[in-house]
């Protein structure tokens, strides 16, 4: 595999496949054609016509839409329709800066197609031979590729947290990182795709930070979703993507961000470079 052939994974879709969904003529997700006779079930929350899904306009409230959207996943979730709920919440937006317009728990968000947003950290050292990364292992149990290479640091963005608090909770249960060693950490950026998933589409935002690590501190999963830590030149991270599917099909995005940005590929020896640059930052339907 290349490096673009990573990037075409995380943005197959067929979105003649999706109606908009729509509040108050504002387009704010997707919804599968396939998942629609589900939400015809709930006249009171949602209204379906040629074109669009709309939600009610008698839920005129970000909290009167929660609570519908809520009702609705917790029958569908009781009669095996969709995945039982994770217990943490995610906001919809129409961007990182729009207010919230409604929240849904976290297993269901792709049924609605709204846009998620994330945060990885690429915990780094400076070694003689270049940059290393430090690699994670993740837990046989993980609903999402289990057993699969990731990012030291990265979690999915909760509702009500700013992305730093985010960023410190994750780091703190996932690599055992001090708070004041995250401090450190600086935003570089966004990695951003859209893949179609059997729930429905997955329009997604990372926010990418690196963190410059002592060459004395060694990660430590505190939350069992992690199994271990290798310490990897980036070189050998990129021959690892390069070979097949060994990491999480969006880490896969982040390590290749860090290389670019670190000078690891250059446009001399990337046939594929310009379209890596742009391929990392898709805009999101």
């Amino acid at each position: 595999m290349s490096f673009l052939d990573h990037i075409h994974a995380c943005n197959r879709k067929d979105l003649s496949l999706f109606k908009p969904l729509m509040i108050n003529e504002q387009r704010v997700g997707w919804v599968r054609s396939t998942f629609e006779p589900e939400l015809a079930r709930f006249p009171q929350v949602v209204r379906l016509d040629h074109n669009a899904v709309s939600l009610s306009p008698a839920l005129s409230s970000p909290d009167l839409r929660s609570a519908a959207i809520a009702e609705v996943f917790a029958t569908l979730a009781s009669e095996g329709r969709c995945p039982q709920p994770r217990g943490e919440l995610y906001a919809c937006k129409t961007s990182w800066s729009a207010p919230e317009l409604f929240r849904i728990d976290r297993a269901q968000v792709s049924y609605l197609g709204i846009r998620a947003y994330g945060v990885h950290m690429n915990g780094w050292v400076q070694t003689a031979d270049g940059p290393a990364l430090w690699i994670g292992r993740r837990a046989l149990d993980k609903k999402v590729a289990p057993g699969k290479l990731d990012n030291m640091v990265a979690g999915g963005q909760p509702a009500g947290l700013s992305l730093v608090e985010n960023l410190a909770k994750e780091a703190a249960e996932e690599a055992d990182v001090p708070a004041a060693l995250v401090a450190q950490a600086r935003a570089v950026g966004a990695v951003t795709y859209c893949m179609e998933g059997s729930g429905g589409l997955k329009p997604d935002t990372m926010f990418c930070y690196d963190l410059e690590l002592p060459a004395d501190f060694t990660p430590r999963n505190t939350d069992g979703e992690m199994v271990g830590f290798e310490l990897w030149p980036v070189r050998k991270a990129l021959e690892v993507i390069a070979a097949g599917d060994d990491f999480k099909f969006n880490v896969n995005l982040v390590i290749v961000d860090f290389a670019l940005r670190h000078g690891i590929l250059t446009p001399d020896d990337e046939p594929h470079y310009e379209a890596l640059l742009t391929g990392l930052r898709q805009p999101l339907p």
